[in-house]
C-alpha cells in the first residue's frame, strides 16, 4: 500500500493494520530462523509498511496539535 492509502485510515484502523504486520514479520522471522521462510523479500516490505502507517500517524497527530493552537 502507498502511503496516500494509509493516511486516508482512520487511528483504529491504523492500529488494527500495524498489529497484523507486526505478527505476520514475527512469523517470518521465526522461519527465516529454521530457514524455512518462502519470500524473504516480504520481510523488507512488511518493514516499509510498518514505517508508512508510522508517518501517517505522525502526521495525523502533528496536523491535529497545529488545529488546536
Amino acid at each position: 500500500m502507498k502511503i496516500e492509502e494509509f493516511r486516508g485510515l482512520k487511528p483504529a484502523e491504523l492500529d488494527r493494520k500495524a498489529e497484523e504486520l507486526r505478527r505476520e514479520r514475527f512469523q517470518l522471522r521465526i522461519q527465516q530462523q529454521v530457514g524455512q521462510v518462502e519470500k524473504p523479500t516480504r520481510l523488507r516490505e512488511i518493514r516499509k509498511t510498518i514505517a508508512r502507517i508510522e508517518t501517517a500517524r505522525s502526521e495525523s497527530r502533528i496536523a491535529g496539535t497545529k488545529g488546536k493552537k
